[in-house]
């Protein structure tokens, strides 16, 4: 860390990204600012890596990147795009601003546009992005960075057109084909047609990348293919045997098959071949065969045993922390669906003190404050749950309340789910729609909610159109895990 802190002089050398091809093709990119050679080098092979959807190795080129030049800002800015930690992403883009001066216009309008998400300013992400756009209207970097904002927005047509603008500045970029691909396949109005045309062309692209084949599979998954899907998951798998997370998914279709045994076999092979920060969390999906077989307390007792081996698991305090939320969060999650409240309680306050000690040690009141949002939209829902709905009406409250001043239009999401979660436990519907309807929708827990809402309401037809989107989207999660068999017995 001493060698990141040093301040190194600058000398002015302004790299420029695929300088031949940008010079051929018209493509002017963002200016990468080194003074060494070799760490520019470590810079472009990370790039390259965090493109394809490699960003724990792309996060090891990046450290070799500022160890070989401690003042490469560019390089802290990457290293906490591809964090393991809130702690990390916040320590890295404190030690970009800490070496700005000197750099790029780009450079410093990237920085400025990841320090949004500490303070939840989305306006002025938004407004930033533009700004890098119109700085350099022909980096197609820029225009995806655009693209990645207008997508935490929500608002995807627009996202798409930036993404295709990217693609028609460079035709052979594999971020650009993997961020058209990925928008298809998980946004709405989805298209599977074209998430596979594009994500086919990744493969094209680089055929002896092994994430290709992967993405692939998450095409053919989400079209209901499971068996072509495997297959993909399988060729990635063989391409890179080091890929755990191909096994993980091959559990995952084992899973909604109905194959418990084989998909506890196949997450057993992905968390062995795991690098240590992703066991935890790969275990989690281990956990979630019970969800799917119907056995909750053995879900909950597993999830238990992962959150107390975090601790001996060989990996940074931060990281140990950010493992420990998402298991309790998980864990917590099962308890409030099925009423088992003295469980909730309990992992809930202990999902607070973690949460609180991250915050701390992150070190950001505005950072703190979100979490203090966030931790209020749980003890909410454990209100509701137990019947208490004036307390959980007091907490929507505080988390409006604590939010209220953030440039974000989607900053009360949360809020109106817990909403429509208290008016749907009292049996009124129609307000629990009205609810739902402005939550959070790219969660298919809110939208199964929001379906059995819209059922208790009489609009049975919107209804089982959610609870069919629900229950065939193939996508493992605690709370996909929780409702897909009640989903898929909707619309039997």
């Amino acid at each position: 860390m001493k060698s990141r802190m040093y301040v190194a002089l600058v000398f002015g050398l302004l790299v420029v990204i695929s300088a031949v091809a940008a010079a051929a093709s018209g493509v002017e990119e963002i200016p990468v600012t080194t003074s060494n050679e070799q760490a520019l080098a470590d810079f472009m092979k990370g790039q390259r890596l965090l493109d394809v959807g490699r960003p724990q190795e792309a996060n090891k080129l990046f450290e070799a990147a500022v160890e070989k030049d401690p003042a490469f800002s560019y390089a802290y800015l990457n290293i906490a795009n591809s964090a393991a930690s809130a702690q990390e992403f916040k320590d890295n883009l404190d030690l970009a601003m800490e070496h700005i001066e000197g750099k790029s216009e780009g450079e410093r309008l990237l920085f400025e546009i990841n320090r949004t998400f500490l303070d939840n300013d989305a306006e002025k992400r938004i407004k930033l992005a533009k700004t890098l756009v119109e700085k350099y209207p022909r980096s197609p970097r820029a225009w995806l960075t655009q693209a990645s904002m207008q997508t935490t927005l929500n608002d995807i047509e627009a996202a798409r057109k930036s993404m295709k603008r990217a693609l028609e500045l460079d035709p052979q970029m594999i971020a650009a084909n993997v961020a058209l691909g990925f928008s298809y396949l998980f946004s709405d109005p989805k298209n599977f047609t074209l998430s596979k045309q594009f994500l086919a062309r990744c493969v094209e692209l680089n055929p002896g990348e092994a994430k290709a084949y992967e993405n692939l599979g998450d095409v053919h998954r989400a079209m209901k293919d499971l068996q072509r899907a495997r297959e993909y998951y399988s060729q990635a798998h063989e391409k890179d045997p080091t890929l755990s997370a191909a096994s993980i998914k091959m559990g995952h279709i084992n899973s909604f098959l109905g194959n418990f045994d084989e998909a506890r076999a196949d997450y057993d092979a992905g968390i062995a071949g795991a690098k240590e920060q992703n066991k935890a969390n790969y275990a989690n999906y281990r956990a979630f065969t019970h969800l799917h077989a119907g056995n909750v307390q053995a879900a909950l007792t597993e999830l238990g045993q992962i959150v107390n081996s975090i601790d001996g698991i060989d990996i940074p305090n931060d990281q140990k922390r950010s493992a420990k939320i998402f298991t309790l969060t998980n864990q917590a999650t099962i308890a409030l669906h099925h009423n088992l409240l003295d469980d909730a309680e309990r992992i809930l306050m202990r999902r607070a003190a973690v949460i609180r000690a991250s915050a701390e040690r992150v070190g950001d009141q505005d950072f703190a404050r979100q979490q203090e949002a966030n931790i209020l939209l749980f003890e909410g829902q454990l209100a509701a749950r137990k019947g208490d709905y004036q307390t959980a009406r007091a907490k929507a409250e505080k988390n409006r309340a604590l939010l209220e001043a953030d440039s974000n239009p989607r900053k009360f999401e949360g809020y109106l789910g817990l909403l429509g979660l208290v008016e749907l436990l009292q049996g009124n519907s129609e307000k629990a729609v009205e609810h739902y309807r402005k939550a959070n929708l790219t969660v298919m827990y809110v939208k199964y909610h929001l379906a059995l809402a819209l059922e208790g309401a009489g609009q049975t037809y919107e209804a089982k159109q959610l609870f069919k989107e629900v229950a065939e989207w193939n996508f493992n999660s605690v709370g996909f895990a929780l409702v897909r068999k009640d989903a898929l017995a909707k619309i039997a």
